[in-house]
């Protein structure tokens, strides 16, 4: 799927099917544009959920950008909250694509809000500070902290980058705070224990960042 809907129990669902399933009130569509990862995450869905044909966000070919736009332009728009930039890939590894489509986004729908889920290593793909390519693209950009410390880490995420990979990652999120609106990390419920989310809620507050607990979704 290309675009979808997030109904209760982690379930990615057609837009159409969504619809009839929940015809009234506002939702979220995500946008999947790539399969590809920098990170081999312990606990990714990439390898342990079990989807239906009809349903699986991994893509058999990368859409082009035009056929990310058609499928844009079918959305009921009066039944969007906010556009969501993710998917089982890593967006950035696309950022020209990306940027592209959020661009289009903004364009056609001026006060949507956006938000990019991401990894936040794109610095060390691009090996430049690209936060402020998402300048008046983004609303809201959802970091991946995953845990308190560069060890630990890199424990979880096996980040092709290395030891270094924690710290670039908080660099890029410091970095977000001067051209998006909300910048906020994530840690994962179960994949970490009470401990080491306060850990995490902590390192967040020195750095005035705001940490988000997502809810753990197995297969």
């Amino acid at each position: 799927m290309l675009v979808y809907a997030v109904h209760e129990g982690g379930r990615y669902v057609q837009v159409a099917d969504s619809l009839k399933e929940q015809p009234e009130g506002k939702r979220g569509f995500y946008v999947n544009i790539t399969n590809q990862c920098n990170c081999a995450c312990t606990f990714c869905l990439r390898t342990m959920k079990h989807m239906a044909e009809e349903s699986t966000l991994w893509l058999k070919q990368e859409p082009s950008v035009d056929e990310v736009k058609a499928e844009l332009d079918k959305l009921p728009w009066d039944m969007a909250k906010e556009i969501v930039f993710c998917g089982f890939g890593e967006p950035t590894m696309r950022l020209d694509v990306l940027l592209e489509l959020m661009a289009y986004v903004r364009q056609k729908h001026l006060d949507m809000p956006i938000r990019l889920n991401t990894n936040g290593l794109a610095d060390l793909i691009y090996g430049r500070s690209v936060a402020g390519d998402f300048e008046g693209l983004v609303d809201t950009i959802s970091i991946s902290l995953n845990a308190s410390n560069a060890e630990r880490y890199l424990d979880l995420t096996r980040a092709k980058y290395g030891i270094g990979a924690f710290d670039a990652m908080l660099k890029f999120a410091m970095d977000c705070k001067e051209y998006i609106t909300n910048v906020v990390l994530t840690v994962v419920e179960k994949v970490e224990d009470q401990a080491e989310i306060d850990a995490c809620r902590k390192l967040c507050q020195e750095k005035g960042l705001q940490l988000r607990v997502r809810i753990y979704e197995d297969s």
